[in-house]
């Protein structure tokens, strides 16, 4: 087989998450970085390009040219799918064109600016009948899929209770909103990062989480959402109590305020016959408690894992792996779909465990209906299905 080709737009020099990327979709080899458009600058996009060692012809200096001028390759040249690696604002612009182009999409999250633009994005997707991903990242930790298998298994009986919380304290200071931190300025930025901050951010990745590994959907919401650090029109920090199809109640707790937390992500959730905790900061190790039980310490890579598991992980166990590694099976589960479509490869496991526009229109409603329930004397808000 032939390596998929990968475009991108954004992720140019001085950006975090489109080098995040790029280190993740090359990591098994299955990928190759072809073209990009990585800045809304000119000379920012060329830089950035031909630093990545991209042919001049194919470092373009906007989106919009990228677009056009890849369709007009042959089909054995021209990228396959776009990652799109910008501001929230410039997402579904570009997932637009790209789709309208004839390109599979794979999008940070959260996918769009508002739920609206996310609805019509699932109607561009569903008429294109292209594919379209999103970097949840999380989901692709194996220990992550180990806890959903054995909740679907049933280890843990009827769930009752999740409790997920995402602590940062990068934000916590308001020096971080001066516009030299470019990773900081966007994000605190309505005009870029859309009606929230804290919740759009990271609070959207925890909703995910809970949702993916209990297998339940939250029903109902109670929100208190706040910018703790004086001028901020965006929240940086945000508790809520939750509701879950089938009867679990949950809390979810998102802050950016908190100093010195790093990157703690932390989800348990607990079942009639026991529970499960897991740490994104000690990702290579899942507890399962059972009562009159020894606590089970489940580790990456061992024989006792389910095949999900194992398919998901690279090394032997006493290894770590990590962040990348998570990305990256993010990106294999979607070049599987890629490879299906295109009669290039046999349907893989991996090809229903990537997250895709479902996932994105229920990350903006949750974000909004976060919002508005924050804003509300009204205690509990339906979570609508779109």
């Amino acid at each position: 087989m032939t390596k998929v080709r990968m475009g991108m737009v954004g992720g140019g020099e001085g950006a975090f998450i489109g080098a995040v990327h790029r280190m993740a979709a090359a990591l098994d080899g299955e990928i190759e970085l072809v073209c990009g458009a990585f800045s809304s600058t000119k000379d920012r996009a060329i830089r950035s390009g031909l630093a990545l060692h991209l042919p001049a012809e194919r470092v373009y200096s906007s989106y919009q040219d990228m677009m056009l001028q890849e369709a007009a390759l042959p089909a054995d040249r021209r990228m396959q799918f776009v990652a799109i690696v910008t501001p929230n604002h410039m997402h579904y612009p570009v997932a637009e064109a790209a789709l309208q182009a004839g390109f599979h999409v794979m999008s940070d999250k959260p996918a769009t600016f508002d739920l609206a633009q996310a609805l019509e994005l699932r109607t561009l997707v569903e008429q294109t009948d292209l594919l379209y991903g999103l970097t949840h990242t999380y989901a692709g930790y194996p220990l992550v899929k180990e806890a959903r298998s054995r909740i679907a298994a049933g280890e843990l009986g009827k769930i009752r209770k999740v409790s997920v919380e995402y602590s940062q304290g990068w934000l916590a200071g308001r020096e971080e909103d001066n516009s030299d931190n470019k990773q900081a300025a966007w994000r605190l930025d309505a005009s870029k990062a859309g009606i929230s901050s804290c919740m759009g951010d990271i609070g959207v990745h925890a909703a995910h989480l809970a949702e993916y590994v209990s297998g339940l959907e939250i029903s109902e919401l109670c929100a208190d959402l706040t910018a703790f650090v004086d001028g901020r029109k965006l929240d940086d920090d945000g508790s809520m109590l939750l509701r879950f199809d089938g009867g679990a109640k949950g809390v979810l707790t998102a802050s950016q305020i908190c100093v010195g937390e790093e990157n703690n992500l932390i989800l348990r959730i607990f079942g009639e016959l026991g529970s499960i905790e897991w740490r994104q900061q000690e990702p290579n190790t899942l507890l399962l408690k059972q009562a009159n039980s020894p606590t089970q310490w489940l580790r990456t890579g061992a024989d006792n894992l389910s095949d999900v598991a194992k398919l998901n992980t690279r090394i032997p166990m006493g290894h770590p792996e990590g962040y990348l590694e998570a990305f990256a099976n993010i990106y294999m589960a979607f070049i599987a779909n890629i490879r299906a479509r295109e009669n290039t490869a046999e349907v893989s496991e991996r090809v229903d465990d990537c997250p895709g526009i479902g996932d994105a229109v229920r990350g903006m409603a949750f974000i909004e209906l976060a919002v508005q329930a924050s804003n509300s004397d009204i205690k509990w808000h339906t979570f609508t299905k779109h």
